[in-house]
């Protein structure tokens, strides 16, 4: 179900009115079915995949906590970590492997028949794989106690809010609140409606309609292109794929908020951000800092000295990148952003010093944002081009061509139209510090923000409804 279609609203209109008159018990056995209702409505086959996650890792977790030996520990660990990745793997980059070794072998004169399988990629599937095995990983480490409930265990597995596009929620903060009571504050449906408002605003206006745009040109041959058509297509998705995710990712925030969940924050102003770090703590925010805690770290971190350190942040960027997809443009992503750390870590100036003081003036740091943005575009057109040939030509064309044509105008006008109060409002909240700053606002102020939301959704919605961009992953 997608979140900006009527059959999800329907839904969750009976879903909420249900919960409401449910003791907690029988909330959570609703929760959990109405999880697997919304799953199985894509394809209930695929109900088997979170079935079978949600047991393996719920009696991992156990005998890890049950048992004092390590080395039973860390073979449970295996089983789980295996087991996870096993089906992320297989699902996910069977055939991309399979291709590419296939190539090779005919390559060097070593032609082989490797079965192709016409494998449909689960919804979700790199989201819920990555929160359940981060479980067991936390059971582990002593971060978080085991549930001996089962029920409650799969309904953490499988809420439906953030089942299958995230946030990425860890089992020491989303766990507790399904076992607790949930209070029914007022607090909650206010910020719940922002959340979902802004949300739907940010994927329905901003990101459906910034769609036809990037779509044109990136179906196009790169030989009908100019390179500002390109430039052009690559701001459109910067901000497609921003409206996209983060909306999504607001909507569950909100939907979650109005059953009593408080989800992590997943998006916080990404494109105020001025170097790599920076970023990341503002991208994806679960996933990033899932990568940090369990790869980056695991692989020793910044705890043997320089070298080794900018080792392990092109590692984590690269499987990263794999980690959104199975071809050569999502690893190209990965290295070119794990190049982006590196150099601006090689190139950090120490604190106290007159350049780093500098770099806190207001048009310093004005400039810095300006740069990274337009380093970040080079990366989305890596993420969003169809090969690495696309991808190269397009660079080589934007950099040598600078034909302004009827098209630019018109798509620059488009972006100016719809991305730009966006862009002021988020700067409004960056500014303030406070991300509720909306919410908390005069409720003027907040009553013609709304009433903004609304007459976009209403006048302005896509000719054709846009599936989630990240339901790939």
């Amino acid at each position: 179900m997608l979140f900006n279609s009527f059959i999800f609203w329907i839904f969750f209109a009976v879903v909420i009115v249900l919960y409401r008159k449910l003791p907690h018990p029988g909330q959570n056995r609703l929760l959990l079915a109405a999880s697997y209702i919304f799953y199985g409505y894509w394809d209930y086959r695929y109900l088997s995949l979170i079935f079978a996650s949600t047991v393996i890792d719920y009696f991992v977790a156990t005998g890890i906590y049950n048992t004092n030996v390590e080395t039973r520990k860390k073979r449970l660990l295996t089983i789980s970590i295996c087991a996870n990745l096993g089906m992320l793997g297989f699902f996910k980059y069977y055939n991309f492997f399979t291709t590419e070794l296939d190539a090779l072998l005919t390559t060097i004169g070593m032609p082989v028949s490797i079965p192709i399988l016409n494998i449909v990629l689960p919804v979700g599937i790199s989201f819920y794989t990555f929160q359940t095995m981060s479980y067991t990983i936390d059971v582990y480490r002593k971060k978080t106690v085991p549930t001996h409930h089962f029920l409650d265990f799969a309904l953490y597995v499988s809420f439906f809010p953030q089942l299958v596009a995230g946030p990425i929620e860890r089992s020491y903060k989303l766990l507790p609140q399904i076992l607790e009571q949930r209070p029914q504050l007022k607090e909650n449906f206010i910020e719940g409606s922002y959340h979902v408002l802004s949300g739907l605003f940010k994927k329905v206006v901003i990101a459906d309609n910034m769609a036809p745009i990037v779509n044109s040109v990136f179906s196009r041959p790169v030989s009908d292109l100019t390179g500002p058509e390109i430039l052009v297509g690559i701001y459109a998705f910067a901000f497609q794929i921003y409206g996209d995710f983060s909306g999504y990712s607001s909507i569950a925030q909100g939907i979650a908020k109005w059953m009593g969940f408080n989800l992590s924050w997943n998006f916080k102003m990404p494109y105020f951000a001025i170097n790599p770090s920076d970023f990341w703590q503002r991208w994806h925010i679960t996933l990033s800092s899932w990568l940090r805690d369990y790869l980056y770290f695991s692989v020793g971190g910044s705890r043997k000295g320089r070298l080794f350190t900018l080792r392990n942040l092109m590692l984590t960027m690269l499987l990263g990148g794999l980690w959104h997809g199975a071809g050569w443009t999502f690893l190209a992503w990965g290295f070119y952003h794990g190049m982006l750390l590196i150099i601006y870590r090689l190139f950090e100036f120490r604190q106290g010093s007159v350049i780093a003081s500098m770099q806190n003036h207001w048009l310093s740091k004005g400039v810095r944002i300006i740069i990274f943005f337009h380093l970040i575009c080079i990366s989305w057109l890596l993420f969003r081009a169809d090969s690495m040939p696309q991808a190269w030509n397009m660079l080589v064309l934007m950099l040598t061509n600078f034909e302004i044509n009827d098209y630019v105008i018109y798509s620059a006008a488009m972006m100016l139209f719809f991305v730009g109060p966006l862009m002021t409002m988020e700067y409004w909240i960056e500014k303030s510090g406070d991300l509720l700053i909306i919410v908390n606002s005069h409720w003027l102020i907040r009553t013609f923000i709304y009433a903004y939301f609304a007459i976009m959704l209403w006048v302005f919605p896509p000719l054709t409804n846009q599936t989630f961009i990240y339901f790939q992953f």
